[in-house]
């Protein structure tokens, strides 16, 4: 039986995970991300303001209403942010969510700064009984953490865009190069920890789909959109891209979830669930 196969059948009672991955109303610092974030992830939490990977297609400044220089320049911690996420942890506790908390849509877990507040925060989650998933492009620099990953509660995933080092410096030039993402993802896979890959922005559809084709063997999840804001979000034939990448994941046996944008060009009867659990 193919992973996606295997995901289709999984019945609607086993596509959240741990069963108590709803928002604690009061908490603010772990929190149920709004919109389109909502299709990662049901619980999220940002322990930093900017970033530093300089993204081109990087929408976060404008939703923050930051400069992008600002912005870019590099992350710093949220003042206070750690008593905050222990309290809400606690509440978290109290209530036996044990739900995953995702790090984090508005900066980068392993951005080129100094990222001991993303250990910190991993180990309050895991000390108040939560499940994690880091979201990155900070590549290698993820591996510090890998002891704090629980093969039955955490996951580690990758934005990807390109395989080719020149094209990720136009986009992405302070990101790790894809082939140091693309190597923790491996290693995370080999230590037993659930890997995805978000395919979101496509900027190149030929680059995205080489990416499954690189990678399927060692990421359990594909997470499929398209990219917004841009020249490309016009021109591109999204209907041709959506088909293709659903034929060669189902011909690889790769497990998918399409996005929101692109759940308009789905085939007739194809099933695309929200929520799969994302630990092994």
């Amino acid at each position: 039986m193919n992973r996606q196969i295997a995901i289709i059948e999984l019945d609607a009672d086993d596509q959240v995970d741990d069963g108590a991955a709803h928002a604690i109303t009061g908490c603010t610092t772990i929190y149920a991300p709004a919109g389109q974030a909502g299709e990662y992830a049901p619980l999220a939490t940002n322990p930093y303001r900017g970033c530093g990977h300089g993204c081109a297609y990087c929408y976060v400044p404008k939703v923050l209403r930051m400069p992008r220089a600002e912005f870019d320049a590099g992350a710093v911690d949220r003042p206070g942010y750690l008593q905050k996420l222990r309290n809400d942890a606690k509440r978290y506790k109290a209530a036996g969510n044990r739900g995953q908390v995702m790090l984090s849509f508005t900066s980068d877990p392993y951005h080129p700064g100094d990222t001991s507040a993303t250990r910190s925060t991993l180990e309050v989650l895991r000390d108040h009984g939560l499940g994690f998933c880091t979201l990155s492009k900070g590549g290698t620099r993820a591996l510090r953490d890998l002891d704090l990953f629980r093969p039955e509660r955490d996951a580690y995933a990758a934005t990807l865009t390109s395989l080719d080092d020149a094209f990720s410096l136009k986009w992405e030039r302070g990101a790790a190069l894809p082939a140091d993402r693309i190597e923790a993802l491996r290693r995370f896979h080999d230590a037993g920890i659930f890997t995805w890959v978000s395919l979101e922005p496509t900027i190149d559809v030929e680059a995205s789909l080489a990416i499954v084709r690189a990678t399927h063997e060692f990421v359990d999840l594909f997470k499929i959109g398209r990219v917004n804001y841009l020249p490309m979000t016009r021109t591109t034939d999204w209907q041709s891209y959506t088909h293709r990448m659903i034929e060669q994941c189902q011909r690889l046996g790769v497990a998918t979830y399409i996005k929101q944008d692109l759940q308009a060009y789905l085939p007739e009867g194809y099933v695309n669930p929200l929520r799969v659990p994302q630990h092994h």
